[in-house]
């Protein structure tokens, strides 16, 4: 059972993007799953969740009105979609799986011991 993410690449200010994270040998429908950053040098950093149930999704100040999260269940993938991307977006993001079954709310979470899954992570470089 793993994640993987996908869709990581250089972009220029302004840009889009759209980063997935795709489940194999679970079913992401009964997870919460968070989205997260790293730029070299500082900490992890929880910048989107979405429930397991509904339409529930969580963002960070930093990238709220810019970012959106959303699954497909069918595709037993979660969705980051990124645009007006800067260059303080630069990172490796990650996704990660916590058991969550219906549950129709999520908030960001730090604590890497709530989720059972995570990603190895996809670069996101902005720069002109």
């Amino acid at each position: 059972s793993q994640l993987v993410e996908s869709g990581g690449d250089l972009v220029q200010p302004g840009g889009s993007l759209r980063l997935s994270c795709v489940a194999s040998g679970f079913s992401l429908k009964n997870y919460i799953v968070g989205w997260f950053r790293q730029d070299s040098g500082k900490e992890r950093e929880p910048i989107s969740c979405v429930s397991s149930s509904g339409p529930g999704a969580d963002y960070g100040r930093s990238v709220k009105g810019r970012f959106t999260v959303y699954r497909d269940n069918d595709a037993n993938t979660i969705y980051l979609q990124m645009n007006d991307l800067k260059p303080e977006d630069t990172a490796v993001y990650s996704c990660a799986a916590g058991w969550a079954p219906n549950v129709s709310f999520c908030a960001l979470q730090r604590r890497k011991e709530l989720y059972n899954y995570w990603g190895q992570g996809t670069q996101v470089t902005v720069s002109p």
